[in-house]
């Protein structure tokens, strides 16, 4: 059980971080850090929506994974 609940840890630290880097990522009202990133250079080849799209797929896959992982250690923490 120790080791199961210091594997969900590690998941939600690694999760939290990747988390913060995506929504930073996200193109906001002024551009946000995603065009930093070469999100200015895919909008005059017109494949923005494309960059768009998938950012936005890894951000809620990795939103489930954090939430699966917040879930399951509350379970574990009320179990032990």
């Amino acid at each position: 059980m120790v080791i199961l609940q210091i594997t969900l840890q590690v998941i939600l630290v690694v999760t939290s971080l990747l988390l913060v880097l995506l929504i930073l990522m996200h193109k906001g009202k002024g551009g946000g850090l995603s065009d930093m990133f070469g999100g200015g250079v895919s909008t005059s080849i017109g494949n923005a929506g494309n960059a768009q799209s998938n950012l936005n797929k890894l951000t809620i896959g990795m939103a489930l994974v954090w939430g699966a992982a917040v879930i399951l250690l509350g379970l574990l923490q009320k179990v032990l």
